[in-house]
């Protein structure tokens, strides 16, 4: 139709000419080929004889599964992402919320969980995760969800003690779990919310390849060995450096409605609050005994391995664009 453009799309992006373009002339695929590339590439150098040093000290490795997994994963989030309707994304948030949730509950509930506790946790987890897309406030969900937790609990634990335990962890499910996602969900109701989101991923993503590469190449010094013994200072930096750039990078290429400044403050702010919700769910899996929560993602543990420091950062960038930013939900 004459006339028509498509809305919430910055001008800046998917600008396609009659004689047609490239892949890389689209910023928003050029995002997507940079950060697939680079651990691509850093995979293929640590690899090479001609890159690797004969020092045993200094030998490294990887682990490829990650690789092939992050490569099976990224195109069809970012095709859910950016070009999918909203409620696209709060489906797949439910998926993957709910794998994460039942891997808490195994390493919360060791010798089980009954049917009923499992039933209230994740109908509670799921009341959180879509309370955006309804009036309904944060204080009623949760006073809601309190009263609902303690009247199961009471009727299916043997001791008070248990029911305190049990009350608290069905809780920490919609708290630790449901409520960070569910802020994923309001970013992406507010104004061009696909790039918002698209952003907190790119730039969470980077953190977590920068951390992990520089820390294996590169780490000397632990940051907390009693909590997570593979944890390097040289990681954390190498985290931030490529988390600032990726961020940077992102605002030029589309997310135009964050300024450069914006862009230097999350790419910092989401690598150190994303550290805190790695440490975090590192602490869980210390004081219950387990390596990784899960193992759904070759390579990369569990379900909730591969979300803790999304559920950090995802708060974290919300309230900084909806509050410090002021960006208001579409109406």
């Amino acid at each position: 139709m004459a006339g028509f453009s498509p809305t919430g799309v910055p001008p800046s992006v998917d600008r396609v000419s009659k004689t047609g373009t490239s892949v890389w002339s689209s910023p928003k695929h050029r995002i997507v080929i940079t950060l697939v590339g680079y651990p691509l590439a850093t995979e293929i150098l640590a690899h090479s004889p001609r890159f690797v040093t004969t020092s045993p000290a200094r030998t490294r490795h990887f682990d490829l599964r990650r690789l092939y997994t992050a490569l099976a994963l990224i195109p069809a989030v970012y095709l859910i992402i950016a070009h999918l309707v909203p409620l696209a994304l709060t489906l797949l948030l439910l998926v993957v919320g709910v794998i994460a949730l039942l891997e808490l509950f195994k390493l919360s509930f060791p010798s089980g969980l009954s049917h009923l506790l499992l039933g209230v946790g994740l109908a509670g987890f799921t009341l959180t995760l879509i309370q955006p897309h309804f009036s309904v406030s944060w204080s009623e969900l949760l006073v809601g969800g309190v009263l609902v937790a303690l009247v199961t609990v009471s009727i299916s634990a043997a001791s008070a003690e248990h029911r305190w335990n049990d009350a608290l962890v069905i809780l920490l499910g919609m708290l630790y779990v449901g409520f960070p996602l569910s802020t994923v969900v309001s970013a992406r109701a507010l104004p061009e919310g696909q790039w918002l989101v698209l952003f907190l991923a790119v730039v969470t993503w980077a953190s977590d390849i920068g951390a992990y590469y520089a820390g294996t190449l590169w780490g000397k010094h632990p940051l907390l060995p009693s909590i997570s013994p593979k944890k390097t200072v040289e990681g954390v930096l190498g985290g931030l450096i490529l988390a600032v750039a990726v961020a940077l990078l992102a605002q030029q290429w589309f997310a135009s409605q964050l300024s450069v400044s914006d862009a230097l403050i999350l790419g910092a702010l989401l690598t150190m609050v994303g550290l805190i919700g790695d440490l975090f769910e590192s602490f869980i899996k210390r004081r219950t005994g387990a390596k990784d929560s899960g193992g759904i993602l070759p390579g990369h543990g569990g379900m909730l391995d591969r979300l803790d420091s999304l559920l950090f950062t995802a708060p974290t960038f919300y309230y900084y664009v909806a509050y410090l930013r002021g960006l208001s939900p579409l109406s």
